[in-house]
């Protein structure tokens, strides 16, 4: 069934979005290395520095997801579309480490009210939240993946300042079509429920309305998306690295023109390219299967997945990639399902500050699993690193499933109607 115009706008508008947050995010470790070839600063200032730009992307969610509520989703989108193109071209102009640091920075906080503001937009205006929930993860996946390909190869070519300038263009088109774009932003509410920007919140509203949401089986959610943040970021930082390592890619021989061009790496690209399948299909599926529901069933297979890791490095190249695969399609399949449970288990007048939560939880408390797993990587072994990932799988499909049986009573009496019974 096609897309009503009003879905088919805001789509349009959030994909956009989506994928120019990861576009910039994935392209800026590929600048890293040139940076360090370039001024005489040691690796570990200059991943203090990286990380500065990182951090409030995480962090920046929560007030990000208040700031959509009082000013609407579709202004802070277009102000963050703006405001990482113009960190871009800070970069561009940047001729020492400090100057780098200013760009960085400026994108974190303006990426970070993306999330929270665009999947806002989606869950109070879109009638077929599921197939955009899809397709918006498609559309994050196909940045994700192109972000570095285009950085990496523009570099060939070019200085890095002109590279910088040259990524930033796509997002001052997206603020372009994002200014004539026309949609309700809340055309999914229900007369009568207020979903619009409001009066800003003071601070004991804050408080009042995160204690409602943390009093609800917004709860259970939220801890939910955040053992779903320590998986994914944990293995999505460490697995090219470990892909590296294996004996198996040792066998691979590539062919002088390609010389370069390192195996692990097309292997790891695959998976994020197979995870837009992943995302379609569990955007599609939302419409069909309760969120508790869906979520229990793919943690289940993210920790089968993580367990089998070790054992089919032994079964040569053509396994391992094989289960790269299947795992991508399951690591981003969840994700349309963790956003719909918000959309579930939330009151519309809250969703941005609902979203910031969200966030918060998923890129924020997620990314310790960066520190987790380099402690257990480095000192302990492989297997007890799969064993740690495996180990925030289960937690979450523990509480996922305490979700489904309903034991979400015991902090909220007002279950919404389509949380726990399939469509």
């Amino acid at each position: 069934m096609a897309l009503q115009s009003n879905d088919r706008s805001i789509a349009g508008f959030t994909m956009a979005g989506h994928a120019l947050v990861h576009w910039f995010e994935t392209s800026i470790p590929i600048f890293l290395v040139v940076w360090l070839a370039e001024f005489d600063v040691s690796v570990a200032l200059f991943g203090i520095v990286v990380a500065l730009g990182y951090a409030p992307f995480g962090i920046g969610a929560l007030p990000g997801g208040i700031l959509a509520d009082r000013y609407g989703t579709k202004r802070l989108i277009l102000l963050c579309l703006g405001g990482m193109s113009a960190a871009f071209l800070v970069l561009s102009l940047a001729t020492s480490i400090y100057a780098i640091a200013i760009g960085l920075v400026l994108w974190g906080v303006a990426a970070s009210v993306y999330h929270p503001a665009g999947l806002a937009l989606i869950s109070t205006g879109v009638e077929d939240r599921g197939t955009v929930f899809a397709w918006h993860g498609i559309a994050g996946n196909a940045g994700i993946a192109l972000g570095p390909f285009v950085a990496a190869t523009l570099l060939i070519f070019l200085e890095w300042q002109l590279v910088a300038a040259i990524l930033a263009v796509p997002g001052v088109i997206a603020v372009l079509y994002g200014l004539s774009a026309e949609f309700d932003p809340t055309a999914a509410v229900e007369d009568g429920v207020d979903a619009g920007a409001d009066e800003a919140l003071s601070l004991s509203d804050l408080v009042s309305n995160s204690r409602a949401l943390f009093a609800s089986a917004f709860a259970i959610v939220f801890v939910i998306v955040t053992f779903e943040g320590l998986y994914y970021r944990g293995m999505l930082t460490y697995l090219p690295e470990i892909l590296h390592s294996l004996e198996a890619m040792d066998g691979l021989v590539v062919p002088d023109r390609l010389e370069g061009i390192e195996p692990a790496d097309y292997i790891y690209v695959g998976l994020l390219v197979v995870g837009m399948a992943g995302q379609y299909a569990g955007g599609k599926l939302t419409d069909r299967i309760a969120p508790a529901r869906g979520l229990a069933g793919i943690f289940a297979v993210l920790v089968i997945l993580a367990l089998a890791f070790v054992p089919v490095t032994g079964m040569g190249l053509g396994a391992i990639a094989a289960l790269c695969g299947v795992f991508g399609f399951f690591l981003f399949a969840i994700q349309p399902f963790y956003q719909n449970a918000v959309a579930v288990y939330t009151p519309p007048d809250s969703r941005g500050l609902s979203y910031g939560y969200t966030y918060l939880g998923e890129f924020g408390f997620g990314s310790a699993s960066i520190a987790i797993g380099g402690f257990v990587l480095g000192g302990v072994s492989l297997a007890a690193f799969f064993a740690v990932i495996a180990s925030f799988a289960l937690a979450g499909a523990l509480l996922s499933t305490a979700l489904l049986v309903g034991l979400d009573r015991f902090v909220d009496t007002d279950r919404p109607a389509d949380a726990g019974a399939d469509d």
